[in-house]
C-alpha cells in the first residue's frame, strides 16, 4: 500500500458540494491494509446509516464506486468506496490478484470499519457491488449478518464465467482442464521469471468484429469516460493466474441462504444480464426484489446518472436500514 495516498481529487466524476470527502484506511483479517474515500453527507447530526461500495471488477474507488458513494451519501448515507486488496491504493502483494475468498473478506473488513465509526449506527449497515462485486457482494450477504440490506447492480459472478465462459458457452470438464493446464502453466513461467505475467486490460484499439461489450467496456475505461491510471482494466488487466481460485470455488452456493433484504439491479440489454436473473432465482423471502432497467446496457449502470436508480437505492435502503 502506499504510504500516502492521494490526497487531490482524481475521481471521474465532479466533487458533490453537498458531500464532505476524506481518506480513510482500514485493514482485512488477513492483515491486509485496505484504502477508501468515506463520504459524508454535508450538515447532518446524529448516527447515520452507512454503505461500503467497491466494483466494478477490475475497477478502482475513483471510478463507479467512488461515484455511488458519493451519491448515496448525499440521499443522507454515509459511505464508503474502497480498493480490494491488491488493487489500487489498497495494499497487498503480489498486486493484481483477485480471490473469492479474500475480495469477500474486504467487504467483511469494511463493515468492521464502518462498525465502529462515531457517525454510523452499526445495526444499519448495507453494502453495494458492482460488476464483478455484486457477486462478491451477496457472498458476503450470505456470510456477515452484520449487512441488513445488500444492492447488486449489474452484476457478475465472476466464479460461474470463469469456470463455465460467457453464457455458458465453455462449461465442460474437458474446457476446464485446458484452463487449467494454461493457468498452471503459467505458474511455472511466473516462478521461473520471478514476475507476474498480466492478462492486459481492455483491449486497445478494440478490434472491428470484437462483440459489443467489449466495445462497452471499452468506451467506459480506455476514454476519458472513465479511464484512471489506477485501474486495471484501463491499463495492464488482472495478473493471468488470478482466474485459478475462481474456477473451483463459487461464490454463490448459498445465496438461497441470505435472510437480509437485496436489490439485484440490472440492465435489460445487458450481455451480463442472465448473471442476475439466475442469481434472483436462488435468493429466498420476500424482501429480494429484481430491477431490470429498460434498454439499458452492462456500463450504464456504472456512470449514467440517468440511469442508475439512485432514488430506488434510496428508498430500498431506508426501508431494510431501519
Amino acid at each position: 500500500m502506499k504510504e500516502t495516498l492521494t490526497q487531490e481529487w482524481d475521481k471521474t466524476f465532479p466533487k458533490s458540494k453537498h458531500v464532505d470527502h476524506c481518506k480513510a484506511v482500514f485493514h482485512n483479517r488477513y492483515g491486509i491494509t485496505l484504502a477508501a474515500d468515506l463520504y459524508t453527507p454535508r450538515g447532518q447530526t446524529g448516527k447515520l446509516p452507512a454503505l461500503a461500495v467497491c466494483g466494478p471488477f477490475g475497477a478502482v474507488k475513483e471510478q463507479a464506486a467512488g461515484l455511488y458513494a458519493q451519491a448515496m451519501a448525499e440521499r443522507g448515507f454515509l459511505t464508503i468506496a474502497f480498493d480490494p486488496s491488491f488493487t489500487g491504493e489498497s495494499g497487498g502483494q503480489p498486486r493484481y490478484v483477485a480471490s473469492p475468498d479474500i475480495n469477500t473478506e474486504d467487504f467483511q473488513a469494511a463493515v468492521d470499519f464502518l462498525s465502529v465509526q462515531e457517525r454510523v449506527d452499526p445495526e444499519r449497515i448495507g453494502i453495494i457491488g458492482i460488476c464483478g462485486w455484486g457477486g462478491m457482494a451477496l457472498n458476503a450477504a450470505a456470510l456477515d449478518t452484520r449487512i441488513k440490506a445488500t444492492v447488486a447492480s449489474t452484476m457478475y459472478d465472476m466464479t460461474r464465467v470463469t469456470a463455465k465462459g460467457y453464457f455458458d458457452a465453455e462449461d465442460s470438464a474437458e474446457a476446464r482442464q485446458e484452463k487449467r493446464r494454461a493457468l498452471n502453466a503459467q505458474r511455472t513461467k511466473d516462478y521461473k521469471n520471478g514476475t507476474y505475467a498480466l492478462a492486459g486490460g481492455v483491449a486497445a484499439p478494440m478490434p472491428e468484429d470484437a462483440p459489443f461489450y467489449f466495445q462497452d467496456y471499452y468506451d467506459y475505461y480506455k476514454t476519458s469516460r472513465g479511464y484512471h491510471a489506477r485501474s486495471l482494466n484501463s491499463n495492464g488487466g488482472w495478473n493471468v493466474t488470478s482466474a485459478l481460485s475462481f474456477l473451483n470455488m463459487p461464490i454463490l452456493s448459498y445465496a438461497g441462504e441470505i435472510q437480509s433484504a437485496v436489490l439485484v439491479v440490472h440492465g435489460e440489454k445487458a450481455h451480463s444480464c442472465y448473471f442476475s436473473r439466475d442469481a434472483f432465482a436462488k435468493l429466498t423471502g420476500d424482501n429480494k426484489e429484481l430491477l431490470i432497467l429498460p434498454d439499458a446496457v452492462h456500463t450504464d449502470l456504472y456512470d449514467r446518472m440517468e440511469r442508475i436508480p439512485f432514488d430506488r437505492m434510496e428508498r430500498f435502503f431506508q426501508d431494510h436500514l431501519r
